[in-house]
């Protein structure tokens, strides 16, 4: 008959964890005594209580009461704030001491990144939802022309198109915009226009600030891509007569086509009341879904979703400046650049799920 009373015990919850007698030997034991005066032989956890000894042994700890999460400000925070601050006043006072500097075009950098980029920004990033595309065939550095599909009775796709290069290019770099003598005739808006970048649409203007390394964008639909009716939307109009090319060739610059899809719905235009616009003085007067059916309300854009894509570039360097005396190949590259951007607006709305999301 064997001997029992020197037998390793293993508990029930130790062959259902598969442990083994040796390494139950190896475990530490509760010698607390019990009721009857027994060391309690139970092992230990990992706090070094048995089951049965502990909630003898411990109290339960009271709950601590959630205190109130405050903002709190570190040092950092603090800076951030005081140089935006600084930087805020600082730049009134240069306004109001006339201590700022803008090109011979009248171009206001400081401006234009301090306060016009500001406040577009929420219609960039809230409003419009604006996803860019192919950002990167804008080169770092050097000119370049872009030409992009122009429609929305009130061109913020040129404010849009600004933006995204200067927000979303790695370099950072500002479109210089060639406008209508019209736009930068009107009162307050054209001085602005001015002071953001815009200047006249002139040839020797624009090979000047192509042969200096500036972005330049031009919209040759003009007014009659942003006053076209709702029912023609995404149909490119005429590109004129490629004055663009000619500009690009002079220049020696690539010509980098851009597509906006989004900004046809923005002001849907149900018709053109001519007459008043004549009187005006005006290329056209819309009527849109909004106005004037809405009253003022009714000059709040629609809230759609844009993308803007900016295609591979078209080289004209390699051409040379006499190039832009041949019409037959300024119409080419002309026709070439217009079914570019047409192809890339029809590839994006195909892609797109719906106007507004």
């Amino acid at each position: 008959m064997s001997d029992h009373r020197h037998a390793e015990v293993i508990s029930l919850d130790d062959r259902r964890r598969g442990i083994s007698a040796a390494e139950a030997e190896l475990r530490e034991r509760c010698r607390e005594p019990r009721a009857d005066g027994s060391p309690c032989r139970l092992y230990l956890d990992a706090n070094g209580m048995c089951r049965v000894c502990q909630p003898e042994r411990s109290e339960p700890t009271p709950p601590t009461p959630l205190a109130p999460e405050l903002p709190t400000f570190d040092d950092a925070a603090l800076d951030d704030l005081e140089r935006a601050v600084r930087g805020v006043l600082a730049f009134v006072r240069r306004r109001l001491t006339g201590d700022f500097v803008v090109d011979d075009y009248g171009f206001d950098r400081e401006l234009t990144e301090q306060v016009i980029h500001p406040l577009s920004r929420p219609l960039y990033q809230r409003w419009w939802r604006v996803r860019t595309v192919g950002i990167g065939h804008v080169p770092d550095e050097g000119g370049a022309l872009l030409v992009a599909n122009h429609a929305g009775a009130i061109p913020f796709d040129a404010v849009m198109t600004k933006l995204a290069v200067y927000d979303e290019h790695p370099a950072h770099r500002h479109v210089r915009e060639l406008a209508a003598d019209l736009a930068l005739r009107v009162p307050v808006i054209g001085p602005l226009a001015r002071k953001t970048g815009n200047t006249l649409a002139h040839t020797d203007d624009a090979v000047s600030l192509l042969t200096g390394g500036e972005l330049v964008g031009v919209w040759p639909e003009g007014f009659k891509g942003i006053g076209k009716p709702y029912r023609d939307r995404y149909k490119l109009q005429r590109f004129g007569r490629g004055g663009f090319v000619e500009v690009a060739i002079r220049a020696g610059v690539p010509i980098v086509p851009v597509a906006t899809i989004g900004s046809e719905e923005i002001y849907p235009i149900v018709a053109n009341l001519k007459p008043l616009a004549r009187l005006l003085g005006f290329p056209y007067f819309p009527i849109t879904w909004q106005f004037p059916l809405l009253g003022p309300l009714g000059i709040i854009p629609l809230p759609s979703k844009w993308v803007i894509e900016f295609g591979e570039p078209i080289h004209t360097e390699h051409l040379g400046p006499d190039a832009a005396d041949d019409p037959m190949l300024v119409f080419e590259i002309t026709d070439r650049v217009r079914d570019t951007i047409q192809q890339m607006i029809y590839r994006n709305l195909m892609g797109r799920r719906s106007i507004f999301f």
